[in-house]
């Protein structure tokens, strides 16, 4: 997968956000002729999904454009959006465009808790209309949900709200306190609550109707394989497991990359650091040869109880967090309660 912030400008101003303002144009964003070639270099050797997001996505008025070149070209292009900005018209436009699927963030069962996470009175209304929209025209829609102390015991009641109004999926995503998320450090929920969250949410897997994945929260894959695995998670539509999209539970520099608004290619929107330039060099070079990639892939360096712990390859820890925490990607995730079950190094290769 490759998510890729198309533009930062907003009209939110959610206070979990990577970006950092809700006003716009911002500059060195890539233009329409420049996003045409990195979707050139992209599948001139790969097909991942496209994850187009921001900022706020539909604020570009070449959106349609890019989406359409990627969907040509044989990608899976899908979107981001607060969905506030959705009409009939841009509902056309996105299906003619060939997006196949988009992303709404509720973040609260009801106006007064989302709109307090968003920043702007109205954006819970505006996202309901924007997903009717969608569904009228036919779009496939999925909530994502941020998990943070504000809403932790919101998210079965957010999880029933996805069912009942027919999203394909339901998305978590627990808090990585980055960016401007660092300003709400102190609403990350605990590593009990992690754990869970975590646990409660895969029961739900068990007899949901609907997709649920768990993201920017690689415990999860650990918790999988602790209760019997995938297997046991089996779609009730006949679609295979909701986790088939899942090889492990941090995909940052292996099988996911994020590109900035400005072309930085970064493990993920979390861990902001400089892999290469998409201006500056080709894509694929950058995916197959940048050294924090590299390090990233290699399990052999991961440190703390991380590198020891027998469920490394199918969790990982948060990168991001780790970075956050102690200055290096590699050490040990710190909202991890489990202690691994062998003391020494394992050996990954």
């Amino acid at each position: 997968m490759v998510a890729w912030e198309v533009t930062r400008s907003c009209n939110l101003a959610c206070v979990h956000c990577r970006a950092s303002s809700v006003s716009g144009p911002y500059e060195d964003e890539l233009d329409t002729t420049q996003c045409f070639k990195l979707l050139d270099q992209i599948v001139a050797f790969a097909k991942p999904v496209i994850i187009l997001t921001g900022g706020e996505p539909l604020l570009r008025e070449d959106i349609y454009d890019i989406a359409a070149y990627g969907t040509g070209k044989g990608l899976r292009m899908v979107l981001a959006t607060n969905g506030t900005l959705v009409t009939e018209e841009i509902a056309r436009k996105m299906i003619a465009s060939g997006i196949q699927r988009v992303s709404v963030s509720i973040d609260g069962k009801d106006a007064a808790s989302h709109d307090a996470f968003r920043g702007v009175p109205g954006a819970y209304a505006g996202s309901f209309r924007g997903i009717e929209t969608m569904k009228k025209a036919g779009m496939e829609f999925q909530i994502n949900t941020t998990v943070t102390q504000m809403n932790l015991k919101q998210v079965p009641e957010i999880l029933q709200m996805a069912m009942a109004m027919g999203a394909a999926a339901h998305h978590i995503f627990l808090l990585v306190p980055t960016g401007r998320g660092r300003e709400m450090a102190d609403q990350a929920i605990s590593a009990q609550d992690y754990e869970d969250t975590l646990n409660w949410f895969y029961e739900a897997g068990l007899t949901s109707p609907i997709q649920l994945k768990a993201t920017c929260a690689p415990h999860y894959m650990r918790i999988v394989h602790q209760r019997g695995g995938a297997k046991k998670q089996i779609h009730p539509h006949g679609e295979g497991s909701p986790l088939q999209a899942m090889t492990r539970g941090c995909l940052g520099g292996s099988a996911f990359c994020f590109i900035s608004h400005t072309g930085q290619a970064q493990p993920c929107g979390y861990l902001e650091i400089d892999c290469g330039q998409v201006k500056e060099k080709d894509f694929r070079e950058i995916w197959e040869h940048s050294p924090d990639f590299l390090k990233l892939r290699d399990l052999n360096l991961y440190g703390g109880k991380c590198g020891q712990c027998e469920f490394l390859k199918v969790c990982g820890g948060c990168r991001a967090r780790a970075y956050e925490a102690t200055g290096d990607y590699l050490a040990q995730e710190p909202l991890c309660i489990y202690e691994p079950k062998r003391k020494t190094r394992l050996h990954t290769k």
